[in-house]
């Protein structure tokens, strides 16, 4: 399946920016020149998680779990360009599963382990999947039987685990042609609309994007990666995208255990890992801080909410580890501040790097992305001190949402930069800052939940009359839902317990579920029903 236009690739291709080769070959030659080498190690949770037992593979037995899980999927019957659906943690199957689905021509599509049945069915209904890989008992739910409810083919992790095992069919793998164009993967994205919007991603774009990750945050050759973000989305992709560029081994985290995961930063030999800034200040205030030993470690992203300066100093000092500074998004744009082209702490916080603007070159050598801020009329915004949306183009950007052109018009400027929905503030003449979201969401623990959604489901309870949700920040996830209701009974309001337990009984993702309620008499809103949110954020802080 191929989205981009032919004219998108003849730019980037004439640019050197896209190839020929696809995942799928850098795969290939991986397992070619390091087959003994560590590839994929599960969680130590596992067992206690999903019941079978944690596993590592080398390159060699990754490789050849691939060829067989895509032969297996070959022989159920599996088409060109047809979408198959993963919930599953991180473990080393969803890894693979990337690759055979590829490999036998289909499309992976994962989605996070917290959906529940309100979420598949717009998975289903948009990406028309049929397919459905999942666990039968995550935290004592049934993945397997609710994805029946909602309509899908069904196969268990125990199933892929088996087909792993078996002997590929060369011969009917051969039939199967892949090229860079194709996608590669359906991940999905939350933001103002009401349900999640899918974001194709082709080999070509994370070829590129891939290729951004060596030098701005310092991954090398055989690098151990760790991994506690889930493989669903661009947090998560950053990990793997590490590990397959350094052909490193990949250790496997989800969902966050502290304990477990500061235990394995200590003893698992990690060059890289991900951590939101919360976790960041949380390690730095252990009272044994003093006696951890984390110096394997080079280099850590965070993300989700600006680091500190303070911890992004102490991480210094103590270990020599440089945080680097990311903002991105599932449809594949991203910035990083990193030691290379954002050296002063003082900065790295709040100051990414303006790639892409005439006259700079940057010591991480990125080329090809260009980024601009607009004002409200579209006007750019060059001046220290101007606000305006983040625009963004590059090799690394979808083609658009999938099977939604409706959206298109609004989801690109005219001259092909993808409109972000995030506001960013000129630093200085070679730096940009993040400075609000233009878009009604809320960021939970690296989790994008959309307002408006989060509106509609509180509204189904018989005794909501109207409802707001926003933002209220949280020291440890960053950001919590806090909804403002207009009971229908003043006398008898509904509590939160009340509108959690129904939207649980619905089939709404947990991370969904509001944690703080509050009543009032009305909903502000401006002249033309928007509602005012600036407002009902200001209650919260003064509350």
């Amino acid at each position: 399946m191929i989205l981009h236009s032919a004219s998108t690739i003849e730019h980037y291709v004439s640019q050197g920016f896209w190839g020929h080769k696809t995942l799928l070959d850098l795969l290939a030659q991986h397992v070619a020149d390091v087959p003994q080498r560590p590839c994929v190690v599960d969680t130590p949770d596992r067992a206690e998680l999903i019941g079978t037992p944690a596993t590592a593979v080398t390159w060699q037995q990754f490789g050849a779990a691939v060829d067989a899980i895509a032969t297996g999927l070959l022989r159920r019957g599996l088409q060109k360009d047809e979408v198959v659906v993963a919930q599953l943690p991180n473990v080393w199957e969803l890894m693979a599963l990337y690759f055979a689905v590829a490999r036998a021509g289909g499309i992976l599509s994962p989605i996070a382990m917290q959906w529940r049945d309100t979420e598949l069915r717009n998975v289903a209904e948009v990406s028309q999947a049929k397919r459905y890989i999942g666990v039968k008992d995550f935290k004592g739910f049934d993945h397997i039987a609710m994805a029946q409810r909602v309509g899908y083919q069904t196969l268990a992790l125990e199933e892929i685990t088996a087909m792993a095992a078996q002997a590929p069919d060369p011969s009917l793998l051969a039939g199967v042609k892949v090229g860079a164009n194709d996608i590669f993967s359906l991940c999905w994205s939350s933001g103002t609309e009401s349900h999640a919007k899918g974001c194709p991603m082709s080999h070509n774009n994370w070829l590129f994007q891939m290729r951004l990750i060596p030098e701005v945050v310092g991954i090398q050759e055989g690098d151990r990666v760790l991994a506690p973000a889930p493989m669903v989305n661009m947090t998560g992709a950053v990990a793997w995208m590490s590990w397959l560029s350094g052909r490193g081994t990949l250790l496997l985290h989800h969902p966050i255990n502290v304990e477990l995961l500061i235990r394995q930063m200590l003893t698992e030999n990690v060059q890289f890992t991900i951590l939101v800034p919360a976790i960041l200040n949380m390690i730095l205030k252990l009272p044994n801080v003093d006696s951890l030993n984390l110096s394997s470690i080079r280099s850590i992203a965070t993300g989700s909410a600006p680091p500190s300066r303070w911890s992004m100093e102490e991480f210094k000092r103590r270990w020599n580890i440089e945080i680097c500074n990311l903002w991105g998004q599932t449809e594949g744009t991203g910035v990083i501040a990193g030691p290379l082209d954002v050296p002063d702490f003082a900065q790295r916080s709040d100051h990414f790097p303006w790639w892409g603007k005439p006259g700079i070159e940057w010591p991480s050598k990125v080329q090809g992305i260009q980024i601009k801020l607009l004002d409200d009329a579209d006007v750019e915004c060059t001046q220290p001190g101007q606000v305006g949306e983040l625009v963004y183009r590059g090799p690394n950007v979808f083609a658009g949402y999938y099977r939604r052109p409706d959206l298109a018009q609004n989801s690109f400027t005219a001259d092909g930069f993808f409109r972000t929905g995030d506001y960013f503030i000129v630093r200085d003449e070679r730096h940009v800052g993040f400075f609000d979201r233009k878009k009604d969401i809320i960021i939970r623990g690296g989790f994008n939940i959309s307002a408006a959604e989060v509106e509609n489901l509180v509204l189904t309870h018989p005794g909501v009359q109207e409802a707001a949700a926003v933002a209220v920040p949280d020291e440890i996830m960053g950001e919590k839902t806090c909804i403002y209701v207009v009971p229908k009974d003043k006398a008898h309001p509904p509590t939160l317990e009340d509108i959690v337990a129904h939207l649980k009984q619905i089939g709404v993702a947990v991370y969904k579920l509001p944690e703080r309620i509050e009543y009032t008499d009305v909903i502000p809103r401006n002249p033309v029903g928007k509602i005012l949110k600036a407002q009902l954020r200001q209650r919260i802080t003064k509350a």
